[in-house]
């Protein structure tokens, strides 16, 4: 089953999993040993995130070692960013409407206290 990359990315523990490949390459048991969750649990997350093209998981003798590919995360941060500039655009538009809202009440406070 070929999942979705946003699938991958909605667990914390793979979210988690994500962040330490991004460092380097580790072993299944190394990054089962960041995890009190049961090894099997660890492979099924695993499994998510090689389905998705995430990570690949390459046998180097008896150890199982993961890759990060995050040439395969770029439509979630395209689509992320998309909403990033969105809302910096809304946050500038109420930020300038704060700084509106409190020079007229500055000017507001200094007409009551000229009179």
């Amino acid at each position: 089953m070929r999942r979705d990359v946003f699938q991958a990315i909605a667990d914390p523990i793979r979210r988690d999993i994500i962040s330490l490949l991004a460092k380097e390459m580790l072993t299944v048991n190394a990054i089962a040993e960041n995890f009190d969750i049961s090894r099997p649990a660890v492979s099924k997350h695993l499994k998510i995130l090689r389905e998705c093209g995430i990570i690949t998981i390459n046998k180097q003798g008896r150890e199982q070692l993961c890759q990060i590919e995050p040439k395969n995360l770029v439509p979630a941060f395209l689509w992320i960013d998309q909403y990033r500039e969105l809302w910096e655009q809304k946050l500038d538009s109420f930020e300038a409407y704060l700084n509106d809202l409190q020079s007229k009440t500055q000017e507001n406070g200094k007409n009551k206290s000229n009179k």
